[in-house]
């Protein structure tokens, strides 16, 4: 919704907002930007010269906002009507889909196609450190966009992604997630298949060929052309070797694949990239070059600081998927021990759909801190430690900070895993270690 306030200020329409809970980066973009943002939902601040109230998929009935626009008959639509109508519909839309990767994804190509001098258009759900913000009109025709599964809005509960009718679709990978609206991995897929059917001929589908959830999606139906990616396996178009070596199987070429960021999930984003770019015009060649020079995601393994030897690490990762293939890459670059600080926060976790996933994607990090949470409905004290990995479950993020304190020596590194503020863990842990740095010095 952010970034969606952000293009609609850039078309020229005067843009305001109420959301609670705000936290950076979005919040301080929002403030650059000049859009005021009301905190709560009191019907009083609505103003009213208001010519179109946009809906985000967080309001429910009952909001006192959104029944001030009903009880008033107040024009209102979802934001992704409003994205394909304002901004997509004569634009090329390069979307990335899938349960994990979007936002770097998204970010890899939106920096491929801007290296390549395109000028791209782009609504993401994270900022990119190649960028200033998470969304921007930029020049015709390409358009990349983030497109996520997540219902619409209260009134309209396909997928956001129906909405945006992709030229070139990256279809990353597909779990099950979002419990608290799917009641399982199929009605999911059903979306996916809602997004495939309604693409044109012309277009491409890039997909991941080492998840069969997908291959059983285009199983469904599909009517456009189809490339597939995968990790070693010579059967797809592409595929990725373990020496970071990109392969064009019909041809047999190699492109190696250099990049800032570690670990295998990161090159399957940055080759789905890639090939997206490929579609759009961008030689192979030249995308590599952009991925060598492409700084990461904002809350994506990003360093936010190192104090006494001892890096912290903000990432956004919420689902075990995530959380396992993050850690299995920090460990890899871990000289001491490598702690983790989960916050269990997501709906689908705090339901417990994924618990015997969770204890399973903790195992490369030594140490696991978990907070206490009354709408946790499953058994946190139940997770078992493991000769290499210990659990410690404190009852707020202020015990936390102090263990960390107590625990941690040079070399160490420290990753806090929240797709939330996290009760703003990351700024007190900074302060707490630069403190207890000035009294030791």
């Amino acid at each position: 919704m952010a970034g969606i306030a952000l293009l609609a200020r850039e078309s020229g329409f005067e843009v305001c907002g109420s959301d609670t809970n705000v936290y950076p980066p979005m919040s301080t973009q929002l403030s650059a930007a000049g859009i005021d943002l009301d905190e709560g939902y009191d019907p009083k601040s609505l103003r009213d010269d208001i010519d179109m109230f946009i809906i985000g998929n967080a309001v429910s009935r009952g909001n006192p906002q959104f029944e001030a626009i009903l009880d008033n008959k107040l024009p209102y639509c979802s934001g992704p009507q409003w994205l394909y109508e304002a901004v997509l519909r004569d634009r090329w839309v390069l979307a990335v889909a899938g349960t994990h990767g979007k936002t770097t994804t998204a970010s890899m190509l939106c920096w491929i196609l801007q290296y390549a001098g395109l000028q791209p258009g782009y609504l993401i759900g994270g900022v990119s450190q190649n960028f200033s913000e998470s969304a921007r009109l930029g020049e015709n025709p390409f358009f990349v966009i983030e497109a996520d599964e997540y219902d619409t809005a209260l009134f309209d509960k396909r997928s956001k992604f129906v909405h945006y009718h992709p030229q070139t679709l990256v279809l990353n990978n597909l779990e099950f997630d979002h419990a608290d609206i799917f009641d399982n991995l199929s009605a999911i897929q059903r979306q996916f298949h809602h997004l495939v059917r309604m693409m044109p001929s012309s277009a491409l589908i890039i997909h991941n060929r080492d998840s069969r959830a997908l291959d059983e999606v285009l199983q469904m139906g599909c009517w456009s052309e189809c490339l597939g990616f995968s990790q070693e396996n010579s059967a797809s178009d592409f595929s990725l070797d373990q020496d970071s070596q990109l392969k064009d199987n019909d041809s047999g070429e190699g492109y190696p694949l250099q990049l800032q960021q570690k670990g295998i999930f990161n090159a399957l984003n940055a080759t789905a990239a890639a090939l997206a770019a490929r579609h759009a015009g961008v030689p192979l060649d030249v995308s590599l070059e952009a991925l060598a020079k492409f700084k990461g995601v904002k809350r994506r393994q990003e360093i936010i600081a190192e104090i006494d030897g001892i890096r912290i690490i903000d990432d956004f990762a919420h689902h075990p998927t995530a959380i396992e293939l993050t850690l299995k890459a920090l460990k890899a670059q871990t000289h001491g021990r490598l702690f983790a600080v989960i916050d269990i926060r997501s709906n689908t976790m705090k339901m417990g759909v994924q618990a015997s996933q969770f204890a399973r994607s903790i195992a490369a990090a030594d140490t696991v801190l978990l907070c206490e949470n009354d709408n946790i409905q499953w058994d946190i004290h139940a997770i078992k430690p493991t000769e290499s990995t210990l659990i410690r479950i404190k009852p707020n993020v202020e015990q936390v900070i102090a263990q960390l304190l107590e625990d941690c020596r040079p070399n160490d590194q420290i990753v806090i895993m929240s797709n939330g503020g996290f009760d703003n863990i990351h700024e007190r842990l900074i302060q707490a270690m630069q403190s207890r740095q000035s009294y030791d010095s």
